[in-house]
């Protein structure tokens, strides 16, 4: 049984990408969602062969992306998506703004659902939209969607509702029902729903993943879902998503974008996620949720040991921890201390909205002893 393991911490200062030159090298720096672990082996194959060779140029007009993930989508969630219905772009953000700007206009509403991943409320903006802020329901087991809430921003004119599912930051995997819900109520008031979904292929399986789209005929009547393989198999700089409808009318919208949108896909992007998506890397990343599965448990174990008035719900995907730390009296921003003090960097909790107001978010996709050394160090402020 394959295991994924964090490559050590000197091979890691070695790299250069935001996670690694933000910060000084006395920072343990679990902020940014990238993780720390050696490429799938299929996907640094293909990368070689393509450096070896000069696949360098631009991306081909017809390319096998959209049935490389359809087949993806049917072996690990049991969807079938039609491969004629989707588009490639850059990254998930641009497939948001771009669709976003064809089912709004100008000044128009769309709902948010805060704590939420913080460039969402600048998508929206940048799409010419304004956010309507619908925070999740905390039930005192897990968060779920507030459907009156979004019922009555619906109801006051909002026009579309941007998702996330699985949610940034607490990790939720929206059940069926509540998204056959939210697919009721949009379909009712004419609302678009736009799915951002780039965490999807990193559900664990005790919870599974339900696509959007493959909730209900409402979902598909009203639904635009976004995905990538970055996120899973940390290709972000890669430069490769995509656009994914399920009916003839939101088809047609996204058919309808610039030429340029599609043409913004990185080669190396699709190279990457052509061999993410293929049934060679499914090994690996059953790998990498036997992984996190045990970190995600270690941190728990960690915060009952040595932070107790933390409070941490265990994630159902990904590897981002939502770590309410109001208890410890550190202000609303207690990353800012545990940086300056501690020399960890976390997620500003604050960022998400002023639901994160006392929270930090921490990225567990990473090894054991610098999830361990973290915690630790957080945990000697106390009483300081």
């Amino acid at each position: 049984m394959l295991q994924v393991k964090a490559l050590p911490l000197a091979e890691l200062r070695e790299r250069s990408s935001e996670k690694w030159r933000e910060y000084p090298d006395d920072v343990l720096p679990l902020f940014v969602a990238e993780t720390d672990f050696p490429l799938a082996p299929a996907i640094s194959d293909a990368l070689r062969r393509a450096v070896e060779i000069g696949d360098t140029g631009y991306v081909a007009s017809r390319t096998p992306l959209a049935e490389s993930f359809a087949a993806f989508a049917n072996r690990r969630y049991g969807w079938e998506p039609d491969p004629a219905r989707m588009r490639s772009t850059a990254d998930v953000s641009m497939g948001i703004v771009e669709i976003l700007r064809r089912v709004t206009q100008p000044g128009e509403r769309v709902v948010v659902t805060p704590p939420v991943y913080p460039p969402f409320y600048d998508l929206v903006a940048e799409a010419g939209a304004e956010v309507e802020r619908v925070p999740l329901r905390d039930t005192g087991t897990r968060w779920e969607l507030d459907l009156d809430g979004i019922r009555a921003a619906f109801d006051d004119g909002a026009t579309a509702i941007l998702l996330c599912n699985p949610h940034n930051p607490t990790g939720t995997v929206h059940d069926r029902d509540g998204l056959a819900a939210l697919a009721d109520l949009a379909d009712e008031f004419g609302a678009a729903v736009v799915s951002d979904e780039i965490h999807a292929p990193l559900a664990q399986p005790g919870t599974g993943f339900t696509p959007f789209l493959a909730v209900s005929d409402a979902a598909r009547r009203v639904g635009y879902a976004v995905v990538s393989a970055s996120k899973a198999f940390n290709l972000a700089g890669l430069k490769c998503a995509l656009m994914v409808t399920a009916d003839d009318a939101t088809s047609e919208v996204v058919r309808g974008l610039p030429v340029e949108v599609e043409w913004r896909t990185g080669q190396f992007g699709l190279l990457a996620a052509l061999a993410a998506f293929s049934e060679e890397s499914d090994p690996w990343l059953d790998g990498l949720l036997r992984t996190l599965d045990e970190n995600r448990v270690l941190l728990e174990d960690l915060l009952a040991a040595h932070l107790p008035d933390a409070r941490y719900r265990i994630p159902d995907a990904g590897y981002l921890a939502w770590i309410d730390l109001t208890a410890l009296d550190w202000g609303d921003n207690p990353a800012r201390r545990i940086l300056r003090d501690a020399k960890v960097a976390l997620h500003f909790g604050p960022a998400f909205g002023a639901e994160g107001a006392g929270h930090v978010r921490l990225n567990f996709g990473t090894s054991p002893e610098i999830i361990t050394e973290a915690i630790e160090r957080i945990a000697a402020l106390v009483g300081r």
